[in-house]
């Protein structure tokens, strides 16, 4: 635990909400322990069964459970935050769209090209505001997404890695510039591995690449509803990814992007990356990381609007205003997307980088800071282990 980081983020947040979001961790802590999480993958089961003889994991019926002490030994070597390449306070042309949106016809629905994922890093590059890149948007050709990244970005890269091809050329990439990411969502919620990223997974930490692990549990629909809640699963997901990495490769750069999202029951329950309770949500994912000492990356500054409303524009502000009141590491998702992070709009990534040089933390909105919610872990556990009368 990082005390010094600590005592900034009670100065950021206040006393009670960093008491809930170590609470949060003791949350994750139990989850892996008591709930597991299912994988099938044999190699990922095997760096599990080499603890199992000191009682530290136990892999059953393809369910992995890991108990704290065997989390809080991989916790110890992963490298810190100021081991890291990417400074604090980095905002990221992140994402993954599947579409580019036609700003001039004020529709979505544009297959992208080469020709826009290099017009994507030939900006990131020219932005100061910018600290470097994801893809944006996804090409059909990964190898060749990711050349085009490296020839016309020095800043540091994300991209995703499927294939022997592809883990082959970021290796060579790598050797060359050591700041890139390689992005898995290992997991999907609740708590199991999702199998068509784990072979890839496992060969990646295995080759000492470094992972960006993320985890999108949803609030009210695959975690509790309440923000300890999802940060817990989400957090937990995410430590059990870090677990698996370092045990296959001790040492291994992993960087923390648990993705916290909510369900809007106005929305038929899908998330809404608009509100300003997503944003701080993601602001306090960042914050437990940072206490725990591992580099984060969240979300924060898009919106759930289609098109390049005015509302658009006032949610990438508010969204980077809190981040620059409250402190981050490095976000994802402030610039060009649009609704549900389908359609990526170049009028809106310019548009968002000019609001982001001008924006401050006086632009923030009040929140209030949320405490612990004692019914978050309450709907995670059995009925024979609630208390009589509390529900």
């Amino acid at each position: 635990m990082n005390q010094e980081q600590v005592e900034r983020s009670k100065s950021l947040l206040g006393k009670e909400t960093v008491e809930m979001l170590l609470q949060v961790h003791q949350d994750a802590l139990w989850m892996l322990e008591n709930l597991g999480v299912g994988c099938k993958h044999p190699e990922m089961q095997a760096a599990f069964q080499g603890f199992e003889s000191d009682g530290e994991a136990i892999v059953y019926e393809d369910r992995i459970f890991l108990t704290s002490a065997l989390v809080e030994r991989c916790l110890k070597t992963v490298p810190g935050v100021n081991d890291f390449f990417v400074p604090m306070s980095s905002f990221f042309i992140g994402g993954t769209a599947p579409y580019v949106y036609d700003d001039k016809g004020g529709k979505g629905g544009i297959f992208p090209t080469p020709e826009h994922a290099k017009k994507i890093a030939q900006i990131a590059e020219e932005n100061q505001i910018v600290a470097g890149m994801g893809r944006g948007i996804k090409l059909k050709d990964e190898v060749a997404q990711m050349n085009i990244m490296h020839e016309n970005c020095t800043k540091p890269l994300y991209f995703a890695v499927t294939s022997d091809e592809s883990l082959n050329r970021a290796v060579e990439i790598f050797e060359e510039r050591r700041n890139i990411m390689i992005v898995f969502c290992l997991t999907r919620p609740p708590l199991e591995v999702n199998e068509n990223f784990s072979d890839s997974y496992v060969k990646v930490a295995k080759a000492g690449l470094p992972l960006f692990v993320s985890a999108m549990p949803l609030a009210g629909i695959s975690a509790p509803y309440s923000y300890n809640g999802v940060l817990a699963m989400t957090h937990a997901e995410v430590l059990f990814g870090i677990c698996v990495a370092q045990l296959l490769n001790p040492g291994v750069t992993c960087v923390h992007a648990g993705f916290p999202t909510i369900a809007d029951p106005r929305l038929e329950y899908n998330p809404n990356y608009g509100l300003v309770s997503h944003n701080l949500l993601n602001i306090l994912m960042c914050h437990l990381n940072l206490m725990l000492d591992i580099p984060a990356f969240q979300s924060a500054g898009t919106t759930h609007e289609e098109h390049l409303t005015q509302r658009a524009y006032d949610d990438a502000r508010m969204g980077q205003a809190m981040c620059m009141k409250y402190g981050f590491h490095m976000i994802r998702h402030p610039f060009a997307f649009l609704r549900y992070l389908i359609d990526f709009s170049f009028e809106k990534l310019e548009t968002a980088i000019r609001i982001a040089e001008e924006t401050g933390p006086s632009d923030a909105p009040e929140v209030e800071m949320p405490g612990y919610d004692e019914r978050a872990m309450e709907s995670t556990k059995p009925p024979s282990t609630i208390s009589r009368g509390v529900l």
